[in-house]
């Protein structure tokens, strides 16, 4: 009940900064977002575990260099975090990003067969499902329900009206419906970067952490690709989202799903070392 009442006072605050933020526009929010979770993150997350986190990645880092890191993550969690409320801009325009190697897009509509497509939560990652979508690719995309029953609807309704109208709850029910979408050549777009409640601990960056073995087990089913995807901020808030080669898979590889798994993570770990502060570097990955 305590829970329950702390998420209903939450959901009303966060309606009303996205009301006030839909009045000042998108421009002004991000910069005032971008301040506050740069000056309050840490009270509401734990910065031992991003440093945790930054030890695991990079040991090497300088104090100096982890604040700066952390700093920058902030802002791109605090202006990610109001960009859900204009969703709606994104889904109707293009100029806010640029896509590279988009002809690899082209490729796989045009083949007619199903991938799966890989990310982490890097910049705006609600970004990866939505310009799938936009390059008309047949696309269905797993996510997982916040767990603020009071919001949730309303991140469940932006998803399916602005990113992908075909959302896979994460979950046992999940797996089921994404196999059913790629039996009917949907491709399936999901994060891996996050640790899962079940699952093998598959090496990251060196540490056993839990990892979802789904997009293994679904490239084995349907002898189908796994297409890494990178999205990143700039300064100006232009993104860049680069559509990577897919992971090479030998056919004796192809029925060992940690073996594709370890693979999978040694992508997204080089993905992350390119710049630690585009990574949401507040979740407990080795949990």
């Amino acid at each position: 009940m305590k829970k329950k009442s702390f998420y209903f006072f939450q959901s009303i605050i966060i309606y009303f900064l996205y009301f006030i933020s839909k009045i000042i526009g998108l421009r002004i929010s991000r910069i005032i977002f971008s301040f506050v979770f740069k000056n309050l993150g840490n009270v509401f997350k734990s910065k031992k575990i991003i440093i945790n986190n930054l030890n695991k990645i990079s040991p090497e880092l300088s104090s100096l260099e982890k604040e700066l890191i952390i700093n920058k993550m902030w802002s791109n969690y605090g202006r990610t975090f109001i960009e859900y409320i204009f969703l709606n801009t994104f889904k109707k325009k293009s100029d806010h990003i640029d896509i590279k190697n988009k002809k690899a897009i082209d490729e796989i509509i045009k083949k007619n067969k199903p991938v799966v497509f890989i990310s982490g939560h890097f910049a705006n990652y609600e970004l990866m499902s939505m310009e799938l979508t936009k390059a008309q690719a047949k696309l269905a995309t797993i996510y997982r329900p916040l767990n603020n029953m009071f919001l949730n609807p309303l991140m469940e309704y932006l998803r399916k009206n602005f990113v992908c109208k075909n959302q896979i709850k994460k979950g046992l029910n999940g797996v089921k419906e994404s196999l059913e979408y790629m039996k009917k050549g949907y491709s399936i777009a999901l994060m891996v970067d996050q640790r899962v409640s079940e699952g093998p601990r598959i090496n990251f960056f060196d540490v056993g952490a839990h990892t979802t073995t789904l997009p293994a087990q679904l490239s084995s089913r349907f002898d189908c690709d796994i297409v890494p995807i990178y999205i990143s901020r700039d300064q100006n808030d232009r993104f860049e989202m680069e559509i990577l080669d897919p992971i090479i898979i030998l056919d004796s590889e192809k029925k060992n799903k940690e073996l594709i798994t370890k693979k999978i993570n040694s992508t997204i770990e080089k993905l992350i070392l390119r710049d630690p502060s585009q990574w949401i570097l507040t979740h407990n990955r080795w949990k």
